[in-house]
């Protein structure tokens, strides 16, 4: 725990004056050679980005077909269960087994299909979740060598200033893609 403690102190002792310099600058290295950095918080990035707005209400879309089959699934269910408890007394031995096997032959499908659809779900969510993340990337790269910023950071960050941190430009070129690209498609 100790070691960790001064490594974490001498990585901060060498990048917060690199973070302090770059605040200063505005193109690149300052006349003392110090670098331009930046901060961008991908969690934002990636809530407030219209794409994943539309990415959301893409895979909503697909999968509401399936949730609404699994629902109606459920509704039929219950209705079984509602006469069995209902005609309980009134059913004769064989009947009441027969409905009992019902109940639990579909108890079983709407599972299945419950699970098969969190895996395709996930499955397809994650899908859009990497593309999602490969495009606030290629965004900030190419944000970064248009502004001239030698080191653009993320995760991990205890603290970075209003001074540094890109967010919001990144957030507002990716909604200005965004908009160009539904004004291609429209």
């Amino acid at each position: 725990m100790r070691g960790a403690t001064t490594a974490l102190a001498l990585t901060l002792a060498l990048v917060l004056p690199a973070g302090v310099a770059a605040q200063e600058t505005q193109g690149g290295p300052d006349a003392d050679g110090a670098p331009r950095i930046g901060y961008v918080d991908p969690g934002r990035v990636s809530d407030e980005a219209p794409q994943a707005d539309a990415a959301r209400a893409r895979l909503q879309e697909e999968f509401a077909p399936r949730d609404e089959d699994i629902l109606a699934m459920q509704d039929q269910l219950r209705a079984l269960e509602d006469r069995l408890a209902e005609q309980r007394l009134s059913l004769d031995q064989d009947a009441q087994q027969e409905l009992q096997r019902e109940i639990v032959t579909r108890r079983r499908e709407i599972q299945r299909q419950q699970e098969a659809f969190r895996e395709d779900f996930n499955m397809r969510r994650n899908e859009a979740l990497g593309d999602l993340q490969r495009r606030i990337l290629r965004v900030v790269g190419e944000f970064a060598e248009e502004q001239g910023y030698d080191l653009v950071v993320s995760d991990g960050v205890v603290y970075a200033s209003d001074a540094v941190n890109i967010t919001d430009r990144i957030i507002e070129r990716l909604q200005r893609q965004y908009e160009d690209r539904q004004g291609d498609d429209g």
